[in-house]
C-alpha cells in the first residue's frame, strides 16, 4: 500500500464543502449527494469508494459541470480550486476548468470516444481548443501522449479509429486525452472496469507514473478495494450520498472505524492464509434516496445499530487529525466500542 508522503508536495489544491445534489424524477426528488466534504492535495491520490449508487460519480460530475441541469441541480456547497470557486463556472483566472484544469477518465471508453474520429484527432482536439495549438502541433503532441501512455507504434495508432483498439488500449487513449492539457487534477471514474487483471495493473501503474512525472492530483472513483490499496494516499468511504469515513489508506484498511467500512473489508477476498475467512456479504439494500432516513443511512443494515441511529445522523468523530468516522459507536455513552467490532 502507498502512504509515504512525497517531498515537495502537499499544497491544498481542491476543497469540496457541503456539496448537495438533487435530481427531479417522475417518482420524486432523488437526494443523490447529501453534504459531502473532502479535499485533495497536489501530487496525492484520493480514492472515493462505495457501492454502486452511493453518489461517487455524481459528486465529481457535478464539480465538472457534467450533470444535466435540469433535471439535476446543485442545492448547496462549494468547490474551491486553489481557493477559486468552480461550481457553476466554466472559467477561472482565464483558464477553462473542464479539460484544461480538471481532466476526466470516463468509466467506459468504448462509449466515451467518438467512433467517427481517429484517436489522434480526438486527443488533438482539446489541445487546439484549450491551448491554441495548430492542427499539426496538436497531432504531433497526440502521438507523444500515446507514446507516453505506452501504446506501441503511436504514430500509426494515432491514425486509427476506436474500433481498431482493444479495451486496454482504449483506456490508455482516454488517459492520453485526459492529460493532454496537463490538468492539475485527474478524475478517474472506474478506470479499470471490464479490463482483465493484467491490463488493470498496467493502467494503474501508468496513472501512478504519470502522476509522479506531472505532480497532478488524482481523484479515483471505485468500488474495488484492491485498486484503493494499490493507488490511494487517502480514502473517503461513501454511503447513501454521504462520506461516512475518511482517513489515510492505512487508517481505513487497518483501523476501520465505521461498520460499513468493516462490511466492505469482510466481503473482500485475501491471499493471506492467516487472514482467510468466509466472505460475509452486507445484508439488505441501501436506503431510498427519494426519502432519506433522518438518522444514519446505514442503520437498517448495521449489525450494531442503536435506537439513536434511526433518529439522528452522527457527527464527525475524529480518531486522529485526518481520520474520522460518522458513527454513534464513537460516542462516549456507547456500550460497544469500535475497536471491538469484527466480522471475523
Amino acid at each position: 500500500m502507498r502512504g509515504a508522503a512525497k517531498s515537495g508536495i502537499g499544497s491544498k489544491l481542491l476543497e469540496v464543502r457541503n456539496l448537495e445534489v438533487e435530481f427531479d424524477t417522475y417518482g420524486g426528488i432523488v437526494k443523490a449527494v447529501r453534504g459531502v466534504d473532502f479535499s485533495v492535495d497536489s501530487g496525492k491520490t484520493l480514492a472515493i469508494v462505495g457501492e454502486s449508487g452511493c453518489g461517487k460519480s455524481v459528486t465529481v460530475q457535478s464539480m465538472m459541470g457534467l450533470i444535466p441541469i435540469p433535471p439535476g441541480r446543485i442545492t448547496s456547497g462549494s468547490a474551491l480550486l486553489r481557493g477559486q470557486e468552480v461550481l457553476g463556472d466554466t472559467i477561472i483566472e482565464g483558464k477553462e476548468i473542464r479539460g484544461a484544469e480538471i481532466g476526466m477518465i470516463f468509466q467506459d471508453p468504448m462509449t466515451s470516444l467518438n467512433p467517427t474520429m481517429t484517436i489522434g484527432n480526438q486527443i488533438a482536439e482539446p489541445l487546439q481548443i484549450h491551448r491554441g495549438y495548430s492542427y499539426r502541433q496538436a497531432f504531433n503532441e497526440a502521438i507523444n501522449l500515446l507514446d507516453m501512455s505506452k501504446i506501441p507504434e503511436a504514430a500509426k495508432r494515432a491514425k486509427q479509429y476506436p474500433f481498431e483498439f482493444s479495451g486496454g488500449m482504449l483506456q490508455r487513449a482516454m488517459i492520453a486525452m485526459a492529460i493532454s492539457c496537463k490538468p492539475s487534477i485527474l478524475i478517474a471514474d472506474e478506470p479499470t472496469t471490464a479490463l482483465d487483471v493484467t491490463i488493470q495493473a498496467q493502467i494503474l501503474d501508468l496513472m501512478r507514473d504519470l502522476q509522479s512525472q506531472t505532480g497532478m492530483a488524482i481523484i479515483l472513483i471505485t468500488h474495488d478495494l484492491g485498486v484503493v490499496a494499490r493507488m490511494a494516499d487517502e480514502v473517503a468511504v461513501m454511503y447513501a450520498g454521504k462520506i461516512v469515513e475518511h482517513g489515510t489508506v492505512e487508517d481505513v484498511f487497518y483501523r476501520s472505524a465505521h461498520p460499513y467500512t468493516l462490511g466492505l473489508r469482510a466481503a473482500m477476498p485475501t491471499n493471506d492464509p492467516a487472514n482467510q475467512h468466509q466472505l460475509n456479504p452486507i445484508e439488505g439494500s441501501p436506503p431510498d434516496l427519494f426519502s432519506p432516513p433522518p438518522g444514519c443511512g446505514y442503520c437498517a443494515r448495521c449489525p450494531w445499530a442503536m435506537s439513536i441511529c434511526q433518529k439522528s445522523h452522527p457527527e464527525h468523530y475524529y480518531l486522529n487529525s485526518g481520520h474520522y468516522s460518522r458513527c454513534w459507536l464513537h460516542h462516549n455513552d456507547s456500550e460497544i466500542k469500535p475497536n471491538q467490532l469484527s466480522f471475523n
